[in-house]
């Protein structure tokens, strides 16, 4: 997958999550990331990852008047603290 590849997955999840329209999701923006594991540091509970730095983006985007985090590689993109919790897409 590449960077906007998953930010427009990324897009299209958080519109659904808030029962919004994808042209109601700005993206603020894309930054290369280095993360602590292999699950981008937003590992949902429970789950198990490798402890190896992995290089990824930190994706933002605003929708509402309010931004929103995403954390995606080329294997994954990943909710981060939605409503307190972190999600896998």
């Amino acid at each position: 997958m590449t960077k906007e590849e998953a930010s427009e997955k990324a897009r299209k999840d958080l519109a659904n999550r808030l029962g919004l329209n994808e042209s109601q999701v700005a993206e603020q923006s894309v930054v290369d990331t280095d993360f602590p594991d292999m699950a981008l540091g937003a590992g949902s509970a429970g789950e198990m990852s490798g402890q190896m730095i992995t290089r990824g983006w930190k994706i933002q985007l605003e929708a509402g008047g309010k931004t929103f985090e995403y954390r995606a590689d080329k294997n994954q993109v990943r909710a981060y603290k939605f409503n307190g919790k972190n999600y896998k897409i």
